[in-house]
């Protein structure tokens, strides 16, 4: 079972390095990425792997950890746009005063914590009275 997980993980890893070997715009990966692939690497590693589907593996992880940055990057650029955008928006309502929004915050306190403090209350006088709890 785990030999043949290995060899598809190995084959559709193959597979992915390949497709990205043909792509001309391929950049090659960080020493900290390549680093950090071959910890994972290690870490994973099943007895009887050769060296190189470790190697393969290890590409593969490499390729998921550019992705992964790259999402972020493109995240962490859209997230600045929109900030941009906003920023932008406030100065300008700012600035022509049309509109004005205030928001008014109310806060409520739920009734329940008060009503079994003046019930434990309650019980705690009838014992002192009716002699249960002495003090």
């Amino acid at each position: 079972m785990r030999r043949r997980m290995v060899e598809r993980l190995s084959s559709f890893i193959m597979l992915m390095v390949k497709n990205e070997m043909t792509k001309n715009t391929y950049q090659k990966p960080s020493p900290q990425t390549q680093e950090e692939a071959l910890r994972i690497t290690k870490g994973i590693q099943r007895p009887g792997q050769t060296k190189e589907q470790s190697k393969l593996i290890a590409q593969g992880i490499q390729k998921g950890i550019e992705l992964y940055k790259k999402q972020q990057k493109e995240k962490a650029r859209e997230l600045n746009r929109r900030l941009k955008k906003a920023s932008l928006q406030k100065t300008t309502s700012v600035d022509t005063g049309d509109h004005e929004i205030e928001h008014i915050i109310v806060y409520r306190q739920h009734g329940l914590p008060w009503v079994l403090l003046v019930i434990s209350w309650i019980i705690a006088v009838m014992g002192y009275f009716f002699g249960a709890i002495k003090f």
